[in-house]
């Protein structure tokens, strides 16, 4: 098994494109990951500081509208809350639009799949209007910029994300002997849900080599992390357990709470063998099979370890294995996925999303995202969207990506492809011959057009 220039683009990119053509090798793919980023620049996404600056607008209005005594005040109070709402839709929409718009037209697939996998293995989610629609500003912001870097550094980003902390109340954990707590007993609330994920789902695996007291002294060390809507990210000693505390049989903080110590404790459980291992087999099963190759998931933890979770490296030999490139499409295509390749296949540009029309991105894109069940604000759980085929594949979920494939190709563009090329164009130079004959006798290109995107050819990579 060897590489393969469709493959590249279908299982480890975002599908094929008329217009643009798939990697030439390996090099090509890791020279552009390394490369500039072109399509955040060509579509942007805001990041985290335009949604702290939309709360600072929030609260701003809440308090106009209680200080409001007059009829004019309160009116103005009632312009400024509907002037926030409409930014706040903004924001979701282009995001949206932008996301889907960078699938479409990038020669940089995998730069958005690793994008995509890396902010659900950090899965964060808001609470409350505004910060449900944080999540695009929060890959872009702590996510994206660290692909091609250090694991560690990645791990460093999200633990100081207001969203990671806002999504997990790191910012109402206190220490029980900090100063605070000694001022306030009733301030003693420790909280060790970062502390619990960090260790089972972003670093270690639920299977590590820690205990209820790993636990325990990391969430311990981790108080202290906060945000608040001016400056973002804000370390509160006054809140920190003053240490030391023990993790993994490593001691950290001598008498008194201190950054420097969570930075030295999440490097070293960055580079720990069991976090190059569960790392491996995580992008081993959400890129090649749910039951991926052993030597493939060895090959990636051994690159992990060798360069200290250098994740181009680590990409890259994910990349170089064989098994990487076995000829059975395995997956099934996420709905985002799904979607997106999709409107690649279909050669979409800007001027065929609606963004500025709310009801139309509800119906071509947020509605069947959902009922796919794939919700555009993010998972439900902290371990993210599950990765086993049968989870995306039941029937009511089907039945959602046949209507999409059969409905909004033709209300996204007028003019379809005809069905056999776009045939050729979306599955490769070797399509079933059962979809080409299906495509071929379709009443209308539409018809046509969304059997080949509703055959499983399509729906696997």
């Amino acid at each position: 098994m060897r590489f393969d220039r469709e493959k590249a683009d279908i299982r480890f990119g975002c599908g094929l494109s008329p217009r643009i053509a798939p990697p030439r090798d390996i090099q090509q793919m890791i020279d552009q990951l390394k490369g500039p980023d072109e399509a955040s620049d060509v579509f942007p996404i805001p990041k985290t500081e335009t949604i702290l600056e939309l709360a600072r607008a929030s609260r701003a209005a809440r308090q106009q509208r209680r200080k409001a005594t007059t009829e004019k005040s309160r009116e103005n109070a009632r312009d400024a809350r509907r002037s926030v709402r409409r930014r706040v839709q903004r924001l979701a929409l282009d995001s949206l639009a932008n996301g889907f718009l960078r699938r479409a037209l990038t020669v940089d697939g995998l730069r958005e799949r690793l994008c995509a996998f890396w902010g659900d293995h950090f899965t964060a989610s808001g609470k409350g209007v505004l910060w449900r629609h944080a999540r695009p500003a929060y890959v872009e912001t702590a996510i994206r910029p660290h692909v091609t870097g250090n694991f560690a550094d990645m791990l460093r980003a999200v633990a100081m994300q207001p969203l990671m902390l806002h999504y997990l109340d790191q910012h109402l954990s206190v220490g029980p002997t900090s100063r605070v707590a000694q001022v306030n007993r009733t301030l003693d609330g420790l909280n060790e849900n970062l502390a619990r994920e960090m260790l089972e789902l972003h670093t270690l695996g639920v299977d590590g080599p820690y205990d209820q007291s790993d636990v325990r002294q990391l969430a311990r060390l981790l108080t202290g992390l906060s945000y608040n809507l001016k400056q973002g990210f804000i370390y509160r000693s006054s809140f920190a357990e003053p240490g030391p505390e023990t993790i993994l049989g490593v001691t950290y903080g001598q008498g008194k709470g201190r950054l420097e110590d969570i930075h030295a404790a999440l490097d070293d459980i960055a580079t720990h063998p069991s976090t190059a291992a569960h790392v491996a087999r995580k992008l081993a099963v959400h890129f090649v099979s749910d039951e991926p190759a052993e030597a493939l998931v060895a090959h990636i933890a051994a690159r992990f370890r060798d360069t200290d979770g250098d994740m181009a490296a680590v990409t890259e030999a994910l990349l170089e294995h064989p098994a990487a490139w076995q000829p059975a499409a395995e997956n099934v295509k996420r709905p985002v996925d799904f979607i997106g390749s999709a409107l690649r296949a279909l050669d979409i540009v800007p001027r065929h999303i609606p963004k500025n029309d709310p009801r139309k991105m509800l119906d071509l894109l947020i509605m069947p995202l959902a009922l796919m069940g794939q919700d555009w604000t993010g998972p439900s759980s902290p371990e993210g969207w599950p990765e086993a085929n049968e989870e995306w594949i039941t029937p009511q979920r089907l039945a959602a990506r046949l209507q999409w494939a059969m409905s909004a190709p033709f209300a996204l563009r007028r003019v379809l492809p005809n069905p056999e090329d776009f045939a050729l164009g979306a599955l490769g130079h070797a399509p079933p011959q059962d979809v080409i004959r299906a495509a071929r006798a379709a009443e209308t290109r539409a018809e046509g057009v969304g059997i080949v995107l509703a055959s499983p050819a399509f729906q696997r990579m």
